[in-house]
């Protein structure tokens, strides 16, 4: 850490925004990591973020993330902050524009071609189909897929008029789900693409796009004959992303997932940003 402050990027895909830090140089040596994430993520009193990426070095790829959800909490893999960081990485020189780098959900590959980014995925897994549970009183339907991070999806008619918060909230915590909790998608399938809204542990509230999420509503979508890849999916940002994977292989075959990002800003974080 200088006393000029700690350099970092903010970049935003799909409506995640993201802080990014490259500490290769140890700057944020003998800072407690989950705390300086959950202030500096804090919209209110600092800068304000979906999750912060540090930047590390690797020697099994072209580097290493940590990646930290907005209340401080490790998220095994974000597609949104994939592609964040691997065009803060190829903007800064730490990688080629084909890329690979270590997550807690293995190592994945990312080419950078201006402010586009194709991010490979990991493996998905613990496929489940039109599964029950009780809320509130309620029986819901919903599938499940681990893409990096867990993700209940439930398919409904209009997302517009569902109560992303309160059901979201209610299944995230659900003891069909525990220890780890999930992630909660809402999809709608119609005029060629999937409409997504999700709540995302972590951030414990709707985020304007998930990638990982994206990701595994389009994949159940196909699954249940609502969707054929690639799979164009619209956010509740607005903004599209594309899923390509093979739905005629075992596992889906390589899963990828493509969109823009956007650089937001550069600046330092003072230490009142993030001692309060």
């Amino acid at each position: 850490m200088t006393t000029e402050g700690i350099p970092f990027s903010k970049l935003n895909g799909s409506g995640n925004d993201f802080l990014l830090i490259d500490a290769r140089d140890g700057a944020l040596e003998g800072i407690d990591r989950p705390v300086f994430a959950s202030r500096v993520c804090d919209r209110t009193r600092s800068v304000g973020a979906d999750g912060l990426i540090v930047i590390e070095a690797s020697r099994a790829a072209d580097f290493r993330w940590d990646f930290y959800n907005a209340d401080g909490s490790r998220a095994e893999m974000c597609g949104n902050g994939g592609r964040c960081a691997a065009r803060f990485a190829a903007a800064r020189k730490i990688a080629g524009p084909e890329m690979s780098f270590e997550t807690l959900a293995g190592t994945i590959r990312a080419s950078v071609s201006g402010r586009r980014v194709k991010l490979q995925m990991t493996r998905p897994s613990g496929l489940a189909v039109d599964r029950t549970l009780s809320l509130g009183g309620e029986s819901l339907v919903y599938s499940f897929l681990d893409t990096g991070v867990p993700h209940a999806v439930l398919f409904v008619p209009d997302v517009a008029r569902v109560d992303v918060a309160g059901i979201g909230r209610g299944i995230r915590r659900h003891e069909a789900f525990a220890p780890r909790g999930t992630n909660v998608n809402f999809a709608q399938g119609g005029d060629g693409e999937l409409l997504v809204r999700t709540y995302e542990r972590g951030v414990e509230g709707e985020t304007l796009a998930c990638g990982t999420g994206a990701v595994a509503s389009a994949i159940l979508a196909t699954v249940r004959g609502i969707a054929s890849p690639p799979v164009t999916v619209r956010t509740s940002g607005g903004e599209v992303l594309k899923v390509y994977f093979d739905a005629g292989k075992e596992g889906f075959g390589e899963v990828y997932l493509e969109g823009d990002t956007s650089w937001t800003f550069d600046g330092r974080l003072f230490e009142e940003a993030y001692r309060y």
